[in-house]
């Protein structure tokens, strides 16, 4: 059999193999090799480092396939990745990086929600929204569901909080439609998929029978296997699947199952779900030390719990930091505490209360340092599982400067997890680890624990090396796993061998001898002789400024960026930043020349700045931020001017986009398309919109309002004024003036209304100075209007409605939105109306960070009697004039809600003018503001 594939090899690969990418073609999908797709696929959320030669976004099943063909004829490595959340460096390659993420996202929901089929590239999280409705979810749950991916839970046998041994991946996954690096695709769900295997692949189909046999007939394997695979255990090959499957086929399945792309692509996959708990409590207990906590599982894990969660010193003082912190949690002065997250779920609520209640008698007994209680209620609930899911991301954000994370997981019997705690700090304080951290899943004996290291310094890569080596020892010495969830990666690759023994891992070479003969799946990951293997490729994060400094590269941003099918994300933003700095200091002007010469369109000029990535991002980082000071610093003196003239004179500004509409649509339509086009080519698609039939004719100038009585001031926005309304409506002005006369609310307008706006359009381009002057403006009429903040300001459009927060913090002005006015104010006034049958919704970013979901879903269902908001929603990336400017980042960004919107549907709603025009040209339905409707219906 062939060997391993070593480093040494590898590297002449890439030598001899160095004309390779010659032989990509459309077959086998789209492929860039520029520096920075190059460069920023590099990252991922590990500790490595290893830059592809090239990037293919393969579109389908055929096309890997293919790919495999060329690859195993021609020598050529590939490496699969979807969502990059791999901690032990599984998704980095030096050879051809394969993105099955951009194009493999399909979910079907099957039987009712008792199964699911899933391509590699949807996140865990969009994959229990859909079966959500059914009651039903996935049964692995790991903590970054927000952003990991199909592919990455099958190739790691993913497990989490709650699952344990018993829902993983290994256990929940029924069939899959696998591509083997002979270009071979079988679907293990097909009733005769084992006689085909036999057929095409006869020798694979007899090797798994010969190691079936040759597993089971040796007593030390069995044994072995036995007790290692009795917890949670990803590391090497899941040779439990010889003893566990008889027919080949299945036991390739179970093989690939955790196998991290070294032995087969995963097309798609079908899981059987369980049921959603319907009742659930959770709580914090916190003990006085690490000992106390842990000292107790035994006891607790009789309970039934359904998760324990530890937490030690260290995450508890991080986990005060969070925003979201219960109270009692902030207000403790944390020394040597430790906690444990403890959650009971039921099918009932008697059943629940029967298990609280039962819990209750315990914890009276425990050494706990605080006085504890389990809740059902919802909110506390997700506090608490905000802070331990993001717990690794933020104990690695607040990391100093300069350093990388590393995210080890290891598993022991529950009764030594104990001592293996108490050993683990002490080689913690013996090689001068002092900021480590331990937490992880008590109930099953796994625990995560997270270094902050240097490797700039060769002496703190020994330094990590010699500690590497002592922690072994140790799991092993307590009958553990090296690793128990994140996979074997490239991390603990060198002892597979001493963790299970000579034979089995000349069985685990076997295996990958057998179905990947040419060993071009990945290599270097899982099996590698190599003893210094693991210190190869180490990561280096060099410090270039506060925004991108705290970020760990998790891509927890990711799956909610609007740019990210389009160009990059926040987290290859921030990647390229450093690379710039990087390449700096190594004095490589060429690359430097490179990666800025791409970095404008990709990086500033196609970023929305919404702002999502905050919403997911564990250590609170605004790419927008980020973005929109780089954009300051790019504008020039004129365009300054030009824009701080345009803030004095916003009243005259905006009525000349609104009669340049107007005319425009009296014209043929080459004309001011050709108009633009000159314009844009002359002076910059980032500065001369692009026109189109699409847009609408001029909206109509915004006028004072004087109302002695006014519960609110009314701060209609400006986009009223460019924009006229979509078709015959009457638009969200005299809709929401029309629905506050109705429900006897009186409203003002303030007088120098036509000259105000929110100031997002300055904010968002970076022009401080124009900024400041419409800031100065606005509060200062907002002052006189609203007598000194007494009554609030109402605002129609979300995005405004986020600006004006900004915008006016730090005063007395108290800022709403419309929507949220109309809920909370209008609604229980409003005469019962004739809701229209059905309603498409899409939300926006702004009001999603907002946290105006709850008002605009009742003012929607006072207007509907059916809403639905698509499956695939997300920001427009219409993002004020980005959409005008780049209207291929709007059409990238709306392209999957687009195809899931409701033909049949009588209406189509937003919240904000230029997203209603994003998704009207992306849909082809005319949306209108969501209070048009509600005005209509309640006529």
């Amino acid at each position: 059999m062939p060997p391993p594939f070593k480093p040494a090899d590898a590297a002449k690969a890439a030598t001899t193999n160095s004309t390779v990418l010659d032989h990509l073609d459309p077959a086998t999908g789209e492929t860039s090799t520029r520096a920075s797709d190059r460069l920023s696929f590099a990252h991922d959320a590990s500790h490595y480092l290893l830059v592809p030669q090239a990037i293919v976004t393969p579109r389908d099943a055929a096309q890997v396939g293919e790919l495999l063909r060329r690859s195993a004829l021609l020598g050529r490595p590939l490496t699969f990745r979807s969502g990059g959340t791999s901690l032990s460096g599984q998704a980095g390659t030096e050879h051809v990086l394969v993105d099955v993420r951009r194009h493999f996202r399909e979910i079907e929901v099957l039987d009712g929600g008792e199964r699911v089929r899933v391509q590699p590239g949807a996140t865990v999280r969009a994959v229990n929204a859909r079966l959500a409705r059914y009651g039903r979810k996935l049964g692995p749950d790991p903590a970054s569901e927000i952003a990991c991916t199909i592919g990455g839970v099958v190739a790691n046998n993913s497990s989490g909080m709650a699952c344990g041994t018993e829902f993983n991946t290994y256990r929940t996954l029924e069939s899959a439609v696998i591509v083997l690096p002979s270009g071979t695709v079988i679907d293990t769900g097909a009733p005769d998929a084992d006689q085909r295997l036999r057929q095409v692949e006869p020798d694979l189909y007899a090797g798994l029978i010969r190691l079936r046999e040759r597993v089971r007939g040796d007593a030390e394997s069995v044994s072995t296997i036995r007790r290692l695979f009795a917890i949670k255990n990803t590391m090497g090959y899941g040779v439990n699947a010889f003893l566990d499957q008889s027919q080949p086929l299945d036991i390739l399945l179970r093989l690939i199952i955790g196998s991290e792309g070294t032995l087969a692509f995963v097309a798609e996959a079908v899981f059987r779900t369980v049921p959603l708990p319907g009742h659930v409590a959770t709580g914090l207990l916190v003990f006085p030390d690490l000992a106390a906590a842990t000292g107790s599982l035994v006891e607790m894990v009789d309970t039934g719990l359904a998760t324990i969660e530890l937490l030690d010193a260290t995450s508890l003082r991080v986990a005060q930091d969070d925003p979201s912190a219960v109270a009692y949690l902030r207000d403790l002065a944390v020394a040597k505490h430790a906690a444990l997250l403890v959650e009971h779920q039921a099918g009932s609520s008697d059943e629940l209360a029967e298990r609280v209640a039962s819990s209750a008698e315990l914890f009276k007994q425990l050494p706990l340092a605080l006085p504890s209680e389990l809740s059902a209620d919802a909110s506390a609930r997700a506090a608490l599982w905000h802070i331990r899911k993001g717990l690794y991301t933020a104990v690695a954000g607040a990391r100093p400067s300069g350093t990388t994370a590393l995210l080890e997981d290891v598993a022991v019997p529950v009764d030594r997890l104990l001592n293996t705690c108490v050993e683990l700090t002490r080689l913690f304080d013996d090689h001068g680890y002092g900021d480590s951290v331990i937490f992880g899943h008590a109930k099953d004996g796994n625990i995560h624990f997270l270094l902050n290291e240097d490797f700039e310094q060769p002496e703190l890569v020994q330094r990590y090396l010699r500690f590497t080596e002592d922690m072994v020892d140790l799991v092993l010495g307590m009958g553990g796993t090296l690793k128990a969830e994140h996979g074997t990666g490239r991390t603990m690759a060198p002892y597979v061998r001493r963790q299970y023994g000579d034979e089995l891992y000349d069985v685990m070479l076997a295996v990958k001898s057998l179905v990947d003969p040419h060993c071009v799946l990945n290599p270097g990951v899982l099996l590698d002789e190599d003893p210094t293997a693991h210190i190869i490729h180490l990561k280096t994060t060099p410090t270039v400024e506060e925004e991108v400094d705290r970020c760990v590269e998790c891509g927890y941003c990711e799956p909610i960026c609007p740019s990210k099918d389009l160009t990059t994300t926040p987290r290859r933003r921030i990647v390229l930043r450093r690379e710039i700095a990087r390449a700096r200091a190594n004095r490589d002007s060429a690359l430097v020349k490179a990666l800025e010469t791409e970095f404008d369109y990709d990086v500033v000029d196609t970023c929305a700045v919404d702002g999502l990535c905050e919403t997911s991002c564990p250590v609170l980082i605004n790419t927008g931020d980020l973005v929109r000071r780089l954009r300051a610093e790019a504008r020039g003196a004129a365009s300054n001017q030009l824009w701080t003239s345009a803030a004095k004179h916003w009243d005259l500004f905006t009525r000349g986009a609104s009669q340049a509409l107007t005319v425009a649509d009296t014209l043929p339509d080459r004309f001011p398309a050709a108009v633009s086009g000159v314009g844009r080519a002359v002076l910059g698609a980032d500065v001369v919109p692009a026109w189109s039939s699409d847009l609408p004719l001029g909206g109509k100038r915004r006028n004072a309002r004087v109302a002695p009585q006014a519960s609110a001031v009314y701060f209609p926005s400006c986009t009223s004024t460019m924009f006229a309304p979509a078709g015959d409506g009457t638009g969200v002005q005299d809709a929401f003036l029309a629905l506050c006369e109705r429900a006897g609310v009186e409203v003002a307008v303030p007088s120098s209304i036509a000259g105000l706006c929110c100031g997002t359009p300055w904010k968002s381009k970076g022009l401080a100075k124009g900024y400041l002057h419409m800031s100065a403006e606005v509060l200062a009429a907002l002052e006189v209007a609203t007598n000194h903040g007494r009554i609030p300001v109402v605002v129609d459009a979300a995005s405004c409605t986020e600006g004006l927060h900004g915008l006016a913090a730090g005063s007395d002005i108290s800022i709403i939105d419309a929507v949220e006015f109309t809920s909370t104010e209008l609604l229980p006034r409003l005469p019962a109306g004739k809701p229209i049958p059905s309603l498409v919704l899409h939300p926006t970013c702004s009001s999603t960070r907002l946290g105006l979901g709850d008002a605009i879903s009742r003012v929607a269902a006072a207007a509907a009697e059916t809403v639905t908001i698509p499956d695939d929603w997300g920001c427009c990336a219409f993002a004020g004039d980005r959409g005008l400017l780049h209207p291929e980042l709007t059409a990238s960004a709306t392209a999957r809600e687009a195809a899931g919107v409701d033909p049949t549907a009588r209406s189509h709603a937003s919240v904000n003018r230029t997203c209603e025009l994003g998704m009207t040209r992306a849909t082809g339905h005319p949306y209108r503001h969501v209070l048009e409707i509600l005005e209509e219906t309640t006529r």
